[in-house]
C-alpha cells in the first residue's frame, strides 16, 4: 500500500520541518514549499493525496493557492491560519476547504485532522453513503448521484455542503448541534470552534432558500443547532 503523500506549505522554515518530522514519523510521505509558486509547482509535478496550506504565503498567497488547486482538482485541502486571520479562514471554508487549524497548533491535532480528512475523502471511497432521492416540494437531494436540484434547475454544491445538507434533511425536524454536526458529517470531534458549520449552513442558505435572511427549510434553533424543515 503506497504511504499517502501531503504537501506541507508554510512559510516558517520551523512549521515546515516540525509538521513533515511528525507527518513522516506517522508512516505519510511528506513534500514541502516555503511560498506560493513552489506549492503550484510541486502540486502539479507530484500530485499530493492531501495538502496543508499556510494562508500567509509570499509569491501567491494562501487563498489564491487554493484556487489555482480547486480549479482542476478536488484534493483536499486543510488550511494553516493564524488567529488574526479570521477573515481569510471564513472565505477558504466558503471556497470549499475541508478543514483549518490555528496557529499556534500541536502536531497531534494536525495529524488527526489530517486523517480524519483523508478517512472521508481519500479516493472518494470514505465519503458518507447515501442512498435514494430526498424530495421536499421543489427540492430534491438526490443522494445516489450526489446532486441537488431545485424547481428542477441544478444547485452546484461542494462535497461537504452535500453531506450537510443530505445529513441534515434525513432527519426533518431534527434539532443537531452544531457540535454533533462536526461529529457526524465531519467525521471527528472539535475543539469548540463551530465556525465551519456555520459558513457551510450560510452558504446552502444562499443556494435553496428563497430569501437566505429568513430561511425556510435550513432552521436555526436558537442556542441549539440547526434543523431541516421539510
Amino acid at each position: 500500500m503506497v504511504d499517502p503523500r501531503v504537501l506541507v506549505v508554510d512559510d516558517e522554515p520551523m512549521v515546515r520541518e516540525v509538521l513533515a518530522r511528525y507527518l513522516e514519523k506517522e508512516g505519510f510521505d511528506v513534500s514541502t514549499a516555503e511560498d506560493g509558486e513552489q506549492a503550484l509547482t510541486a502540486f502539479r509535478t507530484e500530485p499530493p493525496d492531501l495538502v496543508l496550506l499556510d494562508l500567509m504565503l509570499p509569491k501567491v498567497d494562501g487563498l489564491e493557492v487554493f484556487r489555482r488547486m480547486r480549479a482542476g482538482s478536488a484534493t483536499p485541502v486543510i488550511m494553516l491560519t493564524a488567529k488574526g486571520e479570521e477573515t481569510d479562514r471564513v472565505v477558504g471554508l466558503e471556497l470549499g476547504a475541508d478543514d483549518y487549524v490555528t496557529k499556534p497548533f500541536s502536531p497531534r491535532e494536525v495529524i488527526a485532522r489530517v486523517r480524519a480528512v483523508l478517512r472521508r475523502t481519500s479516493g472518494r471511497a470514505g465519503e458518507p453513503e447515501h442512498a435514494g432521492t430526498l424530495t421536499f416540494g421543489a427540492l430534491a437531494i438526490d443522494g445516489d448521484r450526489r446532486e441537488v436540484s431545485l424547481d428542477g434547475a441544478p444547485v452546484k454544491v461542494t462535497r461537504k455542503e452535500f453531506d450537510l445538507l443530505f445529513h441534515l434533511a434525513s432527519s426533518p425536524g431534527v434539532t443537531f448541534t452544531r457540535t454533533q454536526l462536526l461529529e457526524e458529517v465531519w467525521d471527528f470531534a472539535w475543539d469548540g470552534d463551530t465556525a465551519t458549520v456555520t459558513v457551510h449552513v450560510r452558504r446552502l442558505r444562499e443556494k435553496i432558500e428563497n430569501d437566505p435572511s429568513d430561511p425556510r427549510r435550513l432552521v436555526t434553533v436558537w442556542g441549539v443547532g440547526y434543523r431541516f424543515e421539510p
